[in-house]
């Protein structure tokens, strides 16, 4: 029998216990894994009759419970660093946004690091725009590097689709962004979009979302709303049924000028 959500959290909770020579409290699993009290309770007892965990000293996991997270485990990122940054004229003239240098370190090494940190160390980068620029990590970060051929005739669902075959449980991000904290996590339960709330107006893509927070409508532009920004992860359910419709549709004309996000919105 599979693992339900809350177990998933009590799992991932007992794994990232720094301290695993001292019992977790049932308040801290509580804090990391963002369920109540009682909910961590009744997902203690499920855990331990479903062979899951073991209570000797300490919350322990179990192999059975190390092989039912294996599914959810991250295998790897794509950094989507193509583009021609023309939001980011004329910096981006001399230098694509992902190599800027904000607070001392350059976007692109901040997020790699941030990736490595959380135990992804399979990271892709899909170049275009002045790609040479990018070759160095490479060899500095041990990343592999795809060209995107079609960069400057497409938008970002061509690189997508240079690394199709790639797609799994994977994380999408883009080559600029920034995280005070981490966001990168080694097991994810489903595929996600990140998002902030925006109270009042905006004009970003808003998300309308159903029973556990799954995403259900986005509308660009919306009130009291969260919107879209920040990094994708794609599971492996995901990626399959999104490859399918983006390889079905991706030599229609009225395809290559869509963000990949168009293409999702619509179907």
């Amino acid at each position: 029998m599979a693992i339900n959500h809350n177990e998933f959290r009590l799992l991932t909770a007992l794994l990232n216990n720094t301290n695993n020579s001292q019992q977790i409290s049932q308040r801290d699993i509580a804090t990391r894994a963002g369920i109540s009290l009682g909910t961590v309770n009744s997902s203690i007892k499920s855990a331990e009759n479903k062979h899951l965990i073991k209570a000797e000293e300490t919350l322990q996991i179990t192999p059975k419970g190390l092989a039912e997270l294996e599914p959810h485990k991250v295998k790897n990122a794509i950094i989507m660093a193509a583009g021609f940054s023309s939001r980011f004229s004329p910096v981006s003239y001399e230098t694509p946004k992902g190599l800027l240098t904000v607070k001392g370190e350059v976007l692109i090494e901040r997020q790699i690091k941030q990736l490595h940190e959380a135990g992804i160390n399979d990271i892709t980068v899909v170049v275009g725009y002045k790609q040479e620029q990018f070759f160095y990590l490479e060899d500095a970060f041990n990343v592999k590097i795809v060209p995107n051929s079609e960069y400057n005739t497409r938008n970002n669902n061509s690189s997508l689709m240079a690394v199709a075959k790639q797609l799994s449980n994977t994380y999408i991000c883009s080559s600029d962004n920034y995280f005070d904290e981490n966001p990168f996590e080694k097991y994810v339960w489903k595929a996600y979009y990140s998002a902030q709330f925006q109270q009042g107006y905006t004009k970003e893509w808003c998300m309308t979302c159903g029973a556990h927070n799954r995403i259900t409508k986005v509308t660009i532009g919306g009130s009291d709303a969260w919107y879209m920004i920040g990094h994708v992860y794609f599971d492996e359910a995901f990626s399959k049924r999104f490859m399918q419709i983006l390889r079905k549709e991706y030599d229609l004309p009225q395809t290559a000028g869509k963000l990949w996000e168009d293409i999702f919105i619509e179907h």
